[in-house]
């Protein structure tokens, strides 16, 4: 509940980038536990498997808007606003479909990775699952707003063809080992094909588990021919569990397992 003030002071900002709060070094000799990066890793690991499994058994609706502030210093307003739900079908499957799409965006163009970008990395969990895909760099403690963390850089070991990584940094509570921040980009990336780096905060769902609540990018795209800056911001809303006893299966049908 600690977070729960931050986050809300954050949502009513209105969503604007630069509002979260400046970090800030926690002075040496702060943390009370004297744990070895690797111990971090494990407890909040553990803490992100258990939380993405109860987050596969939820329903939540999903706003994505998007605007182009400018193309090569030029004003613009472009944008584009999509709705979608995620929910689960008769036979117990996840799905995601959308519900509504209002504007149009011309300087940039809306890929399938942009999907996946949406609906599977800006919600970043790194379970034990996933760990062995990452190399994980622990670069000390910082204050962010109330809260002491721990953090850690995160960066794919290896770069597999036809999947999108994470790449950037975590911020880990030091109290109850949850990941309350991450900070990062999607990779790999090219030329003519990029992503903003995005920030996304989580808020307690239920009293008890950690789901993402808002991202927000606001970045500088260049682009071979011209720069485009864009403003993305995604919330997560109307959380509500289900409750029926069956097997979960979500992805793309033939996706790689992690390794």
């Amino acid at each position: 509940m600690r977070f729960l003030k931050l986050v809300t002071l954050v949502l009513f900002a209105c969503a604007m980038p630069g509002l979260y709060g400046a970090d800030e070094t926690v002075p040496p000799g702060a943390a009370e536990k004297d744990l070895s990066p690797e111990e971090i890793i494990k407890k909040f690991t553990d803490k992100e498997a258990e939380f993405y499994k109860a987050w596969m058994n939820y329903t939540y609706v999903q706003n994505v808007y998007v605007r182009v502030l400018s193309v090569d210093g030029r004003p613009s307003n472009e944008w584009i606003e999509l709705i979608s739900e995620v929910f689960f079908n008769d036979d117990g499957s996840r799905d995601i479909r959308q519900i509504s799409r209002r504007g149009e965006l011309r300087a940039v163009r809306w890929t399938r990775e942009d999907d996946e970008i949406i609906n599977n990395l800006n919600p970043f969990a790194l379970t034990t699952a996933d760990l062995p895909l990452y190399d994980l760099k622990y670069e000390g403690k910082e204050r962010v707003d109330e809260l002491n963390c721990y953090v850690f850089a995160v960066k794919p070991k290896n770069i597999k063809r036809g999947r999108l990584y994470f790449e950037g940094k975590i911020w880990v509570d030091d109290v109850d080992f949850l990941v309350v921040r991450t900070l990062g980009k999607a990779v790999p990336q090219s030329k003519t094909n990029l992503f903003p780096e995005f920030e996304t905060l989580r808020n307690m769902i239920d009293g008890k588990y950690w789901f993402p609540v808002w991202t927000h990018a606001d970045e500088r795209l260049r682009f071979p021919d011209y720069t485009v800056r864009i403003e993305q911001t995604v919330t997560y809303d109307d959380y509500r569990r289900f409750d029926a006893k069956t097997t979960i299966r979500y992805g793309t049908p033939g996706a790689d397992d992690p390794e």
